[in-house]
């Protein structure tokens, strides 16, 4: 099996374009990008073997003109021709090293490419190691000047530019000594064979193995200074243990630097003894040929110094090709991340505009990547139009996997979801998306104004008037007018320094007023109420069921504050659903569901449905 087999055999994501492909790739992304970066390279190409050898053709006309004891003048026009040519071209390549921004534009064009497909690629690879690991690397490969794919533009400009020196160079040392010239040739491509191996073998032993170790750096990193972890990190002592993870953190990194060091540092010691062996080879072969074939002064001078250039040349260029070739690898990274999900994927069929929607789960089963167990089994489940579902159950039961089956974050293993009996499969998922209004149990804030923190829309093109209905209907309205700035206020300090921070309670009900806002068909909310207690969870349960009206709702919980305005209750157990059926016909049955409710029924009934639920139990 070929290394490249066994590499995709091993990462599932990573694939190996190959140097061309790669070349083509960002060539075409550069000049797309970017016309002049074409004009810039084309200067390298002619500006670099003129800087390279225009010294060396001078000394040489110099000596002539002094050995021949030619008129002084002629010396004069010599040194100012090179003059201008030397001004000429130095304007020429200080204008082509002023041009490296355009370089990191591109760079950071990528990055906005990369970015959009981590926010839009299926939710389901955010969960998978090596998805993670391939999108870790695709950051590497554009994350600095030299890196990747910056590398690569680069790298492109200075090979255009080595390869013509090279070319100048192979016709000099061709005038002299075709053996030399091969000679030279070939020790400078072993020189190049040692360090592609050496490049090679680091980064398949060394760096690719640490794309865990950069994710494990940078969770423990942002620990370290996030708000978020401070005070649990001050109350229960945990600093010396987070540090202790840190320094065995790093040892696996010094431990992989210092292995690294050690292999160039062999690589560079063997190409010193071939360099050393080329350069005696060269003096050699010029002494002879001073004495045996007469060579002038002037053209011992050309020769010397143009060999010099030449060998550096060449193996600068052989250089290159390792560079490119490790380049190349990295954008390979770049490249398998903006990959995936993409082959085979077709853009689905609109979704029909209805009136109304029904949902029908038939047969589902799910089962998580690289679970041993089915996180949901054997689903039957209608979603009638305009119906309040409550789903309920113990942590782990299977109601999250249930929503994200819903909202098709997630594909079913077997068994398929319809809409207006139609397989959602089939449909676009960006405007399948657009049918809900969802509220989950992780609320998070973003460095925006409060308004589009509400609208999830650019500040300028939000209704400020729905807003602040929004915010009112969901509970906020006194917060709000404690603001100085009302709903314009920032959130976060991240990027303000004067920046809002709000309550897990304040933001759980901003989250309410997304979904309000966005004002989708079907409302969604998956446990968004584990801030607040459970009569505070109750009211608002109901408070927002009567903003919600007509529209479609699925509640989920594992406490029953919604279930007793919900037409149909549906109680998971085991990733199974256990029982269906109304709030008192479940009750009435005496199953898991009655029983959970009598536990929790102290926290969010009130005294006539106290007494309803006594009478109940004395029926059976």
């Amino acid at each position: 099996m070929s290394d490249k087999a066994k590499e995709e055999e091993k990462n599932k994501f990573h694939r190996e374009y190959g140097p061309v492909s790669n070349l083509r790739y960002i060539a075409r992304v550069m000049f797309g990008f970017d016309r002049t970066t074409a004009w810039v390279i084309t200067l390298s190409a002619i500006c670099t073997p003129v800087a390279a050898y225009l010294w060396t053709f001078m000394s040489k006309f110099v000596i002539d003109v002094v050995t021949r004891k030619d008129k002084v003048e002629n010396l004069f026009i010599i040194i100012c021709i090179t003059f201008v040519i030397q001004t000429v071209f130095t304007l020429l390549q200080s204008y082509m090293w002023a041009q490296w921004w355009r370089y990191i534009g591109v760079r950071f064009h990528l990055i906005i490419k990369k970015n959009r497909k981590f926010m839009t690629m299926p939710f389901e690879y955010l969960e998978d190691k090596d998805a993670m690991d391939c999108y870790q690397k695709a950051g590497n490969a554009c994350g600095g000047n030299d890196n990747g794919v910056e590398g690569l533009m680069h790298l492109m400009e200075n090979s255009a530019g080595d390869f013509f020196v090279v070319l100048v160079g192979l016709f000099i040392m061709g005038t002299l000594s075709v053996p030399v010239m091969i000679g030279m040739a070939v020790i400078a491509f072993v020189t190049f064979l040692i360090r592609n191996r050496t490049n090679k073998v680091c980064k398949a032993k060394i760096w690719d193995p640490l794309a865990t170790w950069w994710r494990k750096d940078g969770y423990l990193s942002s620990t370290f200074s996030d708000f978020a972890f401070a005070k649990d990190i001050r109350m229960y002592g945990l600093k010396d243990y987070l540090i202790k993870r840190y320094k065995e953190v790093s040892r696996e990194r010094l431990e992989a630097q210092k292995n690294n060091e050690i292999r160039w540092w062999i690589c560079g010691l063997l190409g010193n003894v071939l360099w050393s062996a080329a350069s005696l080879g060269l003096y050699a072969w010029l002494l002879w040929s001073v004495v045996n074939k007469g060579l002038t002064i002037g053209n011992f001078s050309l020769y010397l110094g143009s060999a010099a250039t030449f060998f550096s040349f060449t193996g600068r260029l052989f250089d290159r090709v390792t560079e490119l070739l490790a380049k190349s690898r990295e954008v390979d990274d770049f490249r398998s991340f903006m990959d995936i999900g993409e082959e085979g994927e077709e853009k689905g069929v609109s979704v029909p505009e209805h009136e109304t929607y029904e949902f029908c789960f038939e047969d589902v089963w799910f089962q998580y990547p690289g679970a041993e167990k089915y996180a949901l089994k054997n689903l039957n489940l209608t979603i009638k139009a305009g119906e309040k579902l409550a789903v309920v159950g113990l942590n782990g039961a299977g109601k999250s996997t249930f929503i994200k089956l819903l909202l098709r974050l997630y594909e079913p293993t077997k068994g398929r979801i319809l809409l207006n009996g139609e397989d959602i499969s089939r449909y676009d998922r960006k405007e399948y998306y657009r049918l809900f209004s969802p509220v989950f149990q992780d609320v998070w804030m973003f460095a925006f104004p409060l308004k589009a923190n509400v609208s999830m829309k650019d500040a300028e093109e939000t209704d400020d008037e729905r807003v602040t209905g929004c915010l009112k209907d969901a509970g906020m309205e006194e917060a709000v007018k404690e603001l100085k700035d009302g709903i314009d206020t920032e959130v976060l300090k991240v990027v303000y320094d004067d920046g809002v921070d709000f309550s897990g309670g304040e933001k759980q009900k901003i989250a309410l007023a997304r979904a309000l806002y966005k004002n989708g068909p079907v409302v969604v909310l998956d446990e968004p109420t584990a801030a607040l207690d459970a009569l505070a969870e109750a009211k608002l349960y109901e408070d927002f069921n009567k903003l919600v009206d007509n529209r479609t709702a699925v509640y989920i919980s594992h406490r029953l504050s919604s279930t007793r305005f919900c037409d149909h209750v549906a109680m998971f157990v085991d990733g199974e659903m256990a029982e269906y059926g109304t709030h008192e016909s479940l009750l009435n049955a005496g199953g898991a569901y009655s029983e959970m409710f009598q536990v929790q029924a102290a926290y969010y009934v009130e005294g006539g449905e106290e007494d309803e639920i006594e009478g109940s139990e004395e029926g059976r």
